[in-house]
């Protein structure tokens, strides 16, 4: 029975103080067995999921409450949040790099969540959590991308940018190009390209060992495909499935294709358990 689970939390986040005066946003759902039980029982305790949105996206988004009520049926923990500059987070979008966002990640997992975690990441998030799983190996039990996105910066902006744009973003700092996904543009700046190349992750094999499962759209207008068997090739790990969606754009979030992606949440689940 469920009835007396918790609901899912649209509203009222939590705020996770960073070192830098950034205030993190989250909204953080303890497991059927509560976090303090589970970190003082030497019993193997099943992960929690930690949900890492895309670039300008925020965790009210379709996918991340899905999976939460996903988890919370399962009494699973359940762990959502903004990076610094999107939804409810303080901090500007413009000043935000990819080493930023993947420091708020692993801020919110080392100080919010406890014991192994499932990271589910989307689009840009995909490339932040294979930081995370490369930064925290003994805290991550698998990982699930949806239209995951590494090296996004590089392989998917600038080297699509004309000579034009490349010159604003070097001379002036930035460059604003519009988006099909919502009303503000994105700002594309010196700062987020430079520092992605310092956080590129498919240049050499990515010593990832736990289970992986990519979830890619056919018809995403944004991600290629075949960026999926990319990372497929860069993961050392050897247990690694992609599922692609032949009618699925970048945004996956469809009921049909929402059920693809609890699935491989549950396949990984299911190997935790042993």
């Amino acid at each position: 029975m469920t009835h007396d689970m918790p609901k899912p939390q649209l509203e009222h986040p939590q705020h996770l103080d960073r070192r830098d005066g950034l205030k993190i946003a989250y909204h953080h759902t303890p497991g059927k067995q509560s976090d303090t039980q589970a970190a003082n029982s030497r019993t193997l305790k099943m992960p929690g999921v930690m949900f890492l949105g895309g670039f300008m996206s925020d965790m009210t988004g379709t996918k991340a409450t899905h999976l939460e009520e996903h988890c919370i049926r399962q009494g699973l923990g359940y762990t959502r949040f903004d990076y610094g500059g999107h939804g409810q987070s303080s901090g500007k979008f413009a000043d935000g790099t990819i080493g930023q966002w993947a420091a708020d990640a692993i801020a919110v997992l080392d100080e919010i969540t406890t014991g192994p975690q499932i990271l589910v990441g989307s689009s840009m998030g995909g490339w932040i959590m294979l930081r995370v799983a490369l930064a925290r190996p003994e805290r991550v039990a698998g990982l699930v991308g949806i239209a995951a996105a590494p090296d996004f910066t590089e392989d998917l902006m600038w080297a699509q940018f004309s000579d034009d744009q490349k010159k604003s973003i070097m001379e002036d700092g930035a460059l604003i190009e519009p988006t099909d996904y919502g009303d503000d543009p994105y700002t594309i700046t010196r700062n987020l390209i430079e520092d992605g190349r310092d956080q590129l992750v498919l240049r050499k094999p990515l010593e990832i060992k736990c289970p992986v499962r990519l979830v890619q759209g056919m018809k995403d207008p944004d991600v290629p495909w075949q960026t999926a068997l990319r990372l497929t090739d860069a993961l050392v790990t050897d247990d690694v499935r992609i599922d692609l969606i032949k009618t699925g754009d970048h945004r996956l979030s469809e009921p049909d294709q929402l059920d693809v992606i609890t699935k491989h949440l549950d396949e990984i689940l299911a190997k935790a358990k042993g």
